[in-house]
This record gives C-alpha cells, sequence and structure tokens, in this order.
C-alpha cells in the first residue's frame, strides 16, 4: 500500500527546503514542527548521514474539523512532509492523508483528509515540478 506522495528533483536540498516552505504556505499549512533528521544522528549517534529533514505541515482549518469530527484524531497530525538526499538529487514525500486517516474508519474524516491530500501534493507538485 501507498502511503505516500513522492517527488524527485536535481535542486538542492536548500532550494527544495525554502520552496517547499513558500508552497506549504499557499496551500494554507503552517510549519509547527521540523526535525532535522541528519542533525539528530550525527549528535546522538556520531553517524554521518545524508541530509533528511522531517517538516510537520498544518492547515488549522482543516485540523479544526478534523477534531471535531474525530477528537483523538491529534495522534496523526500534523501532516509530515519529509525533505532528504538520495544519489545527488533531493526527494520530497508528503503523507497521504486519505489513508493515514482511512485507518480511522469516521467516514467524516474522508472529505476533509481529501482536501488535505489534495493541497499537500499541490505543495509538492509545485516544489518539484
Amino acid at each position: 500500500m501507498t502511503y505516500c506522495y513522492k517527488k524527485t528533483t536535481t535542486r538542492s536540498f536548500h532550494e527544495t527546503e525554502q520552496s517547499l516552505r513558500e508552497s506549504l504556505k499557499a496551500e494554507g499549512f503552517g510549519i509547527i514542527t521540523e526535525i532535522d533528521v541528519q542533525k539528530t544522528i550525527k549528535e546522538k549517534l556520531g553517524i554521518d548521514t545524508d541530509k533528511y529533514k522531517i517538516i510537520g505541515a498544518c492547515n488549522p482549518t482543516l485540523a479544526y474539523q478534523a477534531i471535531n469530527a474525530e477528537p483523538d484524531i491529534g495522534v496523526l497530525l500534523p501532516c509530515n512532509v519529509i525533505i532528504r538526499q538520495a544519489h545527488g538529487k533531493t526527494v520530497i514525500s508528503a503523507i497521504l492523508p486519505t489513508v493515514q486517516l482511512g485507518k480511522v474508519g469516521n467516514p467524516l474524516l474522508q472529505p476533509i483528509a481529501a482536501i488535505v491530500e489534495g493541497k499537500l501534493k499541490e505543495a509538492v507538485d509545485r516544489t518539484a515540478p
């Protein structure tokens, strides 16, 4: 089962990250968490790895709707988008909310998940055309 939407670009990691932030903002998302996995692995394990960041994006209006439909849904929020280096390219992957929220079994979440997914895909597509 596919659980993420992925695109690859030849743009630098830094350029891709900046573009992704702008694209997410244009789709109504704010960045509420950020994990520099490369830095954490180096600090905690002493291992050098390729660049890898996890960005937690949240669209407040849609998150509010989801919480009203399913109060415990916060355990599945925010929507994670990753940026990573692989074989000289930069990869962007975003969670597929229809898959993630589909596991809950609440039909009220499906239209919300579809909207969020469309916005995430648009942000990824704009970042890596």
